[in-house]
């Protein structure tokens, strides 16, 4: 959305970036680390922090800032009031359930996916992965299938767009870090309206995903199947797992 430049609050816009700036790889930030990941001052990074502190979103302990759990009105205010995590939810129960597997869905949010509603891992302990599997967890989209999945639906000028200037940064060996590769397999991805990942994200993972769409044809989000423990053969998936996705992909769409 673009609004008129009398209607935006950069004050806003400034304390947003600070809170944005952490995340799992910085769950501790000084002034000094805010002002760098936001943007900003040194001395506008403080005073933000410092406000954010005093309005409950952050907690400090005089030097350095992190999360406090007020935050997580804004993420449960979403999870109740949005249709699309509750309209999802059974699926993702049943499917679990029948497979003893675990089930997300997924959205595109920048440069990164983020899980707005799963189901557990039924008959299996689950197994924390690096990134984590919660609810909100964000994941980068390039190396995910939910994210390939969701860049798929974008249109060429879309995908151009998200394209230009980005680094696709290594986190396996098995990662496409080269724009013109993950093109292409977009492109496939495309065409086969599915997408399997395999330790791109992190070894010893697999995932497959399909779109969610909606009965006029747009694609919301990106259902998947995590497996860990090893790859298990292509074939396998598309025989075992593949059909059921498609199928709780039908069967949700008239809600979405």
């Amino acid at each position: 959305m673009t609004i008129a430049k009398p209607d935006f609050i950069e004050g806003i816009a400034k304390g947003m970036a600070v809170l944005e700036s952490f995340d799992t790889e910085r769950q501790r930030l000084n002034a000094t680390l805010a002002a760098e990941r936001a943007g900003l001052t040194r001395a506008a990074a403080r005073r933000h922090l410092l406000t954010l502190a005093h309005l409950g979103y952050l907690e400090t302990d005089g030097s350095y800032f992190w999360m406090a759990p007020k935050v997580l009105r804004f993420s449960g205010s979403y999870l109740a009031s949005s249709r699309l995590p509750r309209a999802l939810q059974p699926t993702l129960n049943r499917l679990a359930a029948q497979t003893q597997e675990s089930f997300s869905a997924v959205v595109l949010d920048g440069e990164e996916v983020v899980i707005i509603a799963r189901s557990g891992s039924y008959g299996a302990p689950t197994r924390v992965l690096a990134y984590g599997l919660h609810l909100g967890a964000r994941l980068p989209a390039h190396a995910t299938s939910t994210g390939r999945v969701l860049l798929a639906a974008l249109s060429a000028a879309e995908l151009n767009a998200w394209l230009k200037g980005r680094l696709l940064p290594r986190l396996t060996p098995h990662t496409l870090t080269q724009a013109k590769a993950l093109r292409q397999r977009i492109a496939q991805v495309r065409a086969d309206d599915y997408c399997i990942a395999t330790e791109e994200h992190e070894l010893g993972v697999q995932a497959l995903a399909v779109p969610l769409r909606n009965m006029q044809g747009r694609t919301v989000a990106a259902l998947n199947v995590v497996l860990s423990g090893g790859p298990r053969p292509v074939q396998l998936l598309e025989r075992d797992l593949l059909p059921l996705l498609f199928e709780a992909a039908r069967e949700v769409r008239a809600l979405l």
